[in-house]
């Protein structure tokens, strides 16, 4: 299922979807996206300034490794990029995320996250991993949001995602239902109850 968040009116680069990337295009469209960052998206996604060599050689391993990658996709073109890495050994599988500026303050960051969590719940992972930069205040945010416990610690935060708890993002949206619901029937009701007077007025 595409998750589908609509551009900004003044914005160049058109509607966008969220999916999951099929293994041979991790490689090209990951690190195309990568090496479309800007140096201080760069920091924050790697926690320091990472030459384009760096860039390609992370891309081809997370296209080796088993990497899952779900992308936020413009005309063909990845624009944001969720990463969960396979556990190695007894560690934890770890989360990562880039947006790129261009396509920023859409909520684009959370629809990367919800997709993530349902692909690491489909392999039945229990707890995920997140690291960022400590100046990341965005991606803190996020983790926050979908409750990930994060510590400081040698420049960057780290902590945990408990997957067997429902995260704030859906429970708020849960929360949200049985009102949005409750508005619908209340706006259904007075409609009728206009359109019974009306009739009611004719007749006498």
């Amino acid at each position: 299922m595409q998750e589908t968040a609509h551009a900004d009116p003044g914005a160049t680069t058109g509607w966008g979807y969220v999916r999951t990337l099929i293994q041979q295009e991790e490689l090209p469209l990951l690190r195309d996206h990568l090496l479309r960052l800007d140096p201080e998206s760069r920091h924050d996604r790697f926690n320091g300034f990472l030459d384009d060599g760096f860039i390609e050689r992370y891309a081809a391993r997370c296209a080796d490794d088993g990497t899952v990658i779900a992308a936020y996709i413009v005309d063909g073109v990845v624009r944001g990029a969720a990463e969960l890495h396979p556990p190695e050994g007894d560690a934890l599988p770890e989360v990562a995320f880039s947006v790129e500026a261009s396509v920023r303050r859409r909520g684009i960051g959370t629809m990367l996250f919800r997709r993530l969590v349902a692909e690491a719940r489909w392999k039945d992972f229990k707890q995920l991993r997140i690291t960022t930069g400590a100046d990341n205040h965005a991606m803190r945010a996020l983790a926050n949001k979908f409750g990930a416990h994060l510590s400081f610690r040698h420049g960057e935060s780290t902590g945990t995602i408990d997957l067997t708890k429902t995260p704030e993002a859906e429970l708020a949206e849960l929360a949200a239902a049985p009102f949005t619901a409750g508005r619908a029937i209340l706006s259904f009701n007075r409609t009728c109850w206009k359109l019974l007077s009306s009739m009611y007025n004719r007749a006498a």
